[in-house]
């Protein structure tokens, strides 16, 4: 394997650990106001996933680094084109990293909704956006001779990209039904578990749609079996839910995320931007890739320090793996403060 295509295939793999991991959080934080009761329900979704949040985007800023270092001319173009959409997912990953530091400071059910409602916005968005990016990718878009972006925000929101989106938020908030019904116990466990086949209602005809159509598109062989494969998983989840088997649900959504991305990225190969204007104007794995010397130094750096990142983050999960429960949080705060409670009374 040359080394351009090491990397691209790289960059999917880190795209496929950034949707699996950052993908179950995204879930949690869109659920919050459905699965959310009370304080002590939305305090016990977010400490679910309180200690691997921020570790998980690591894995978006790692993919990031390597396509600025390994397809500099992908990077150029693809973060210009898509500058605004990007933009407002990077607004809204800050605005829901404030929001989980910040909820809990004042004592007051309205400061406390407030940030829940960011959280939401924080969490749907960039959901919804990615699966829109990554649909536009593949479909291509609009490119010059100089390789420079000449559409805008509403040409990436076209019927496809739109599905995409759709397909991924929907995915996520499945993901991180059945991650509820895995991290915790108890009524919220009950609810999230009921929830997720619910979800599977509209998650399962999108994401049928939204691969038939890649595949319609933009198919290979060996694609065609991904698809086929990432279906099989996704209705092998929905089985285990429905049985009560979270831990086989959850490898499920995580087996059909990794080969919906391997899906898009065989669909994508040998280009990483197609031109929508001119075939010659797309980007390759060829012409956007950086120097031999450049990618050597950056498989050997990979090569040392991935491994030592795996085995962090695996540790992590390894330590906060015990179930939550609602009298895990109850010694640190009040799930039910008197004026809260008083408030409640009012309103009722």
């Amino acid at each position: 394997m040359s080394l351009p295509a090491f990397w691209f295939v790289l960059i999917a793999v880190l795209w496929t650990g950034y949707f699996i991991l950052e993908g179950f959080d995204f879930g949690v934080g869109i659920l919050l106001p459905v699965l959310g009761r009370d304080n002590a329900d939305r305090r016990l979704m977010i400490n679910a996933i309180g200690p691997v949040w921020d570790g998980n985007e690591v894995w978006l800023l790692t993919a990031g680094g390597a396509t600025f270092a390994a397809f500099p001319l992908w990077y150029a173009s693809l973060f210009s084109g898509f500058y605004l959409a990007l933009l407002i997912i990077l607004v809204a990953l800050i605005v829901r990293g404030v929001c989980f530091e910040f909820r809990g400071k004042v004592d007051s059910p309205r400061w406390r909704a407030r940030w829940d409602a960011a959280i939401v916005a924080g969490s749907a968005l960039p959901a919804l956006l990615w699966g829109v990016a990554f649909a536009n990718i593949v479909r291509g878009v609009p490119l010059n001779a100089a390789h420079v972006y000449t559409g805008n925000l509403l040409t990436l929101l076209n019927w496809y990209g739109l599905l995409g989106g759709l397909t991924t938020l929907s995915l996520f908030a499945l993901h991180g039904a059945i991650f509820l019904a895995l991290k915790t116990d108890g009524d919220l466990r009950r609810r999230a578990r009921s929830l997720a086949v619910r979800i599977a209602v509209a998650a399962v005809p999108l994401a049928a749609a939204f691969l038939a159509a890649s595949q319609a598109g933009h198919g290979k062989t060996a694609t065609d079996v991904t698809a086929a494969l990432a279906a099989v998983a996704l209705l092998g989840a929905i089985l285990a839910i429905a049985r009560g088997r979270e831990g086989w649900a959850f490898g499920g959504t995580a087996v059909t995320l990794a080969l919906s991305v391997a899906t898009l990225f065989g669909d994508l190969w040998p280009d990483v931007l197609p031109s929508a204007t001119r075939a010659a104007y797309s980007l390759t794995v060829s012409n956007a890739s950086s120097s031999h010397y450049t990618l050597t130094v950056m498989t050997w750096v990979a090569l040392i320090f991935t491994p030592v990142v795996l085995l962090y983050q695996g540790w992590t999960y390894w330590v906060f793996r015990k179930r939550l429960t609602r009298a895990d949080i109850s010694e640190t705060e009040p799930t039910a403060p008197v004026q809260e409670s008083a408030a409640a009374g009012g309103a009722s």
